[in-house]
């Protein structure tokens, strides 16, 4: 699995300009399974990202995590996260999750990040979505299960 962490004031994903999921302040985290990964790989990775300490405490250093500060969370399915770009001039997909194995992986991500207490929403899988965020810091950060 991939993921874009981005660590936000606010979120919104609008299918058809009609908003369908928003978060406050929390995570919005762009979402990828790759064709090999397991519902061990979304294990480690929910708990890598509601953990990840990078909230700022009261000296400004990035020291507290979503789930200290209480913050919400907003999981949107992005396959395009697996293209290889390394040949040519169009990315290449092979290595995504065929749309059966990857809604069955991003809706288990999401019930594990509901079982550790975090208010968390989602986008809509293989919708045409707009997303808005206003990235605070920025902060922005890329996890890959197979670089653990």
């Amino acid at each position: 699995m991939k993921a874009v962490v981005q660590r936000v004031k606010k979120a919104q994903v609008k299918i058809d300009n009609t908003i369908v999921s928003s978060i406050g302040n929390g995570l919005l985290v762009l979402l990828g399974v790759q064709e090999d990964d397991t519902q061990k790989d979304a294990d480690f990775l929910v708990e890598k990202v509601i953990n990840l300490r990078i909230f700022e405490d009261d000296n400004g250093k990035m020291n507290i995590s979503l789930k200290d500060v209480k913050g919400e969370l907003l999981v949107v399915s992005q396959f395009t996260l697996l293209g290889d770009c390394r040949k040519g001039r169009r990315p290449s997909f092979i290595k995504a999750a065929p749309p059966e194995k990857a809604i069955e992986l991003y809706e288990y991500f999401i019930s594990q990040a509901l079982k550790f207490g975090i208010a968390t929403k989602s986008g809509v899988f293989q919708a045409m979505m707009d997303v808005s965020l206003i990235n605070q810091g920025p902060v922005t950060l890329l996890l890959d299960t197979q670089e653990k």
